[in-house]
């Protein structure tokens, strides 16, 4: 079965980068214990990448949602939850 890819980008130092991430993460167990289509999830440092500086350095946290960019700056927990229950449901 195929997973929703979610990855995180951001910068080590970047307070919005930690609170993405605790939403993010909070979110992903919370949906654990779901069925339906895994998620894996991957964090990237923009920092390590010319190419996603270029892209996101503005907008940083940025998180995908199976390559597309779902959000910046903060995440809405409720709105992740949903997003990714659709596309768990979609893959399934």
């Amino acid at each position: 079965m195929p997973a929703v890819d979610v990855t995180l980008i951001g910068k080590p130092g970047c307070h919005l980068c930690d609170d993405a991430r605790v939403v993010v993460q909070g979110v992903l167990a919370e949906l654990e214990s779901e069925p339906g289509a895994p998620i894996a999830l991957t964090e990237l440092n923009m920092l390590e990448s010319a190419e996603l500086t270029a892209e996101y350095a503005e907008d940083i946290p940025v998180v995908l949602v199976d390559g597309r960019v779902h959000s910046n700056w903060r995440v809405d927990a409720e709105r992740f939850r949903t997003v990714l229950r659709s596309r768990r449901e979609a893959l399934a």
